[in-house]
C-alpha cells in the first residue's frame, strides 16, 4: 500500500501553519503534525477509491511521521535556507494555487450545449464539402521528387516507387496510401495541390511542405463525411475550454501593469 511522498510534501507546504491551530494528529520532537493533514490525504485517497480503515490510517500517519523526521533533519542542515529550495518552494506554492484557480474557473464557467454545438458547426465548416483519397511519395529534395515524376511519366508504378523511395514511414509500406481525409487535416500546400488534381492524376510538379517534397496522386473524391456530434463533443468541449482559458488570460494581461526587467 503506497501513498505519494510528493502529495504529502505538497500538502504540508500548501497549508498555513495557523490554519488549523489546535488539531493534533501526532508530535515529533515536540513539533505538531496536524490532524488536518491526515484528513486531507485520507479524503484524497478515498476519492480515488481507497477504503480508509485503521490499517490505512496507520500507513498515512506513519508516512507523515517519517516525513516530519526527514523535514526536521533537512532543517538542521539548513536546506530550507538554500536558494534552490526557496525558489522551488515558491514555485510549488504558485503552481498549486494556480491549479486551484484554474479548476475553480472551469467549474464556474462550464461549456454549454449551445457553445459545443456552435463549435461543431465551425468544425463542419472547416472540414469542407469534400474528402479526398490520395497517395503520396515524400522525398528529401526537389531533385529527387522530379526524378520520381519522370519515372512515373515513363510508366512507373506509383505504389512500388513509394515503397522503395518514400521517407514517410507511416504510408510508404502501403504504397503511399493516405486513405480518406479532409483538406482541413492536411497542411495547406498539400491540400491545395490535392484540390487542383483530377481523379487519377499525379502532380506534375513536386509540392513542398515542412516535411519535404511530395509527389501526389489523387485516387478518389467523395462528399465530406465529418464525424457525428456525439463522437467529437468531448474534444470540442476541451477546445472551447482552452479558448476560454486563453481569453481569461488575455483579459488578465490587458488589465495588469507588467514591467519585465531587461
Amino acid at each position: 500500500m503506497k501513498f505519494s511522498q510528493t502529495l504529502i510534501a505538497v500538502t504540508i507546504l500548501a497549508l498555513s501553519p495557523s490554519a488549523f491551530a489546535g488539531d493534533t494528529l501526532a508530535t515529533v520532537n515536540g513539533k505538531v503534525i496536524k490532524q488536518s493533514l491526515y484528513d486531507y490525504i485520507a479524503k484524497d485517497a478515498s476519492t480515488r477509491g481507497q477504503k480508509i480503515d485503521a490499517q490505512v490510517k496507520d500507513v498515512i500517519t506513519n508516512k507523515l511521521v517519517d516525513s516530519e523526521l526527514v523535514y526536521q533533519e533537512a532543517q538542521k542542515m539548513g536546506m530550507d535556507k538554500q536558494p534552490d529550495y526557496i525558489a522551488r518552494e515558491e514555485l510549488a506554492r504558485r503552481e498549486l494555487l494556480t491549479s486551484l484557480y484554474l479548476q475553480d474557473y472551469l467549474k464556474k464557467n462550464p461549456v454549454s450545449d449551445a457553445d459545443s454545438k456552435a463549435a461543431y458547426e465551425q468544425y463542419k465548416k472547416a472540414y469542407g464539402e469534400k474528402e479526398f483519397s490520395a497517395q503520396h511519395i515524400l522525398l528529401k529534395t526537389e531533385a529527387e521528387a522530379k526524378e520520381v515524376i519522370t519515372q512515373l511519366n515513363k510508366g512507373g508504378n506509383f505504389a512500388k516507387i513509394a515503397k522503395e523511395k518514400s521517407i514517410d514511414t507511416g504510408s510508404k509500406d502501403k504504397g503511399g496510401d493516405l486513405g480518406w481525409f479532409s483538406p482541413a487535416t492536411m497542411v495547406k500546400p498539400f491540400s491545395d495541390a490535392v484540390a487542383d488534381l483530377k481523379k487519377g492524376a499525379v502532380s506534375t510538379n513536386p509540392v513542398q511542405t515542412q516535411f519535404g517534397w511530395h509527389v501526389i496522386k489523387l485516387v478518389d473524391i467523395r462528399p465530406a463525411q465529418p464525424l457525428d456530434y456525439d463522437k467529437v463533443k468531448e474534444g470540442l468541449q476541451k477546445n472551447v475550454q482552452q479558448h476560454n482559458l486563453e481569453k481569461m488570460m488575455a483579459d488578465l494581461r490587458s488589465k495588469a501593469k507588467i514591467d519585465i526587467a531587461k
